[in-house]
């Protein structure tokens, strides 16, 4: 057996250091977390690809050891910098709701850095957060104002692991405490002074059709009907995407059933690289 060897570095960029791991050889594949979580997300996923691939994984900035600029900065650039860092030219990219996110605000602003596009359960930038996210939304800030960082996260355990229809008793505990060691962390991370997001503009939402790359879907049927309402926009208006519905599992779908994602993908990828 082929020991399995990753390398770690941080980059500097944008006024502030971003935490990436690489392993593996061949094609390069980008990996991009969701928001409740950091790089470690796909640590069932990484050692796997980079059997067939050049695996790259980072964290977001203000989750895991990256870190936030004290000024003005785009999520969408940082892929994009870590990619000519490390000499690659083009990648498949894979982003996990806010990390899908990104990915698409990247397929966008350097549709030419990337030869497919993998998005789970993503959001869109643009696309008006339903009434049950908005009340999300001041529930956490609410929490969070008061300090009660316990209680933030597992807010947010209820909301993107349980998901609306199941109990916490339904889920897999080591998933829910992985994700909580995660988004603790994250909550933790300090915000500087003078930090500023620059949004994608015009946004994604509005530029869905120059989508070219091929693109898959893929949301759980047990996710917040938002989601499942994004991922239609998606089929509609990027030509040839593909859809995935992954049962009994809500948004933290590679997670939850971490071998059906990890053949899902590696069969896309395959028909991707033949230009299928």
């Amino acid at each position: 057996m082929v020991e399995f060897r990753s390398s770690t570095g941080f980059l500097d960029v944008q006024g502030a250091p971003l935490y990436y791991e690489v392993a593996g050889q061949g094609p390069a594949l980008l990996l991009m977390h969701a928001g409740v979580v950091d790089h470690r997300m796909w640590d069932q996923q990484f050692a796997v690809f980079a059997q067939q691939y050049q695996v790259i994984r980072y964290d977001l900035r203000s989750y895991g050891q990256s870190q936030v600029p004290a000024g003005p900065f785009a999520f969408y650039e940082d892929p994009a910098a870590l990619l000519q860092h490390l000499g690659i030219n083009k990648a498949h990219v894979i982003g996990a709701s806010f990390g899908g996110k990104i990915a698409l605000d990247f397929a966008l602003a350097h549709p030419t850095m990337i030869d497919s596009l993998i998005l789970v359960a993503p959001d869109i930038g643009g696309y008006p957060p339903s009434e049950e996210i908005r009340r999300f939304g001041e529930e956490e800030e609410a929490l969070l104002e008061r300090g009660d960082l316990e209680g933030a996260t597992e807010l947010n355990l209820r909301m993107w692991v349980d998901g609306p229809l199941r109990t916490p008793e339904q889920v897999d505990p080591l998933v829910r405490q992985k994700v909580h060691d995660m988004q603790y962390h994250a909550f933790t991370t300090p915000t500087p002074e003078g930090a500023e997001v620059i949004a994608l503009d015009p946004p994604a939402v509005e530029r869905l059709a120059e989508i070219r790359m091929p693109t898959l879907i893929l949301v759980g049927d047990l996710d917040l009907p938002q989601k499942r309402v994004i991922a239609h926009e998606l089929i509609t208006h990027i030509n040839g995407a593909q859809q995935v519905i992954v049962s009994g599992v809500a948004h933290m779908v590679s997670m939850e059933r971490p071998e059906f994602f990890t053949s899902t993908v590696l069969e896309f990828l395959r028909g991707a690289r033949k230009g299928v």
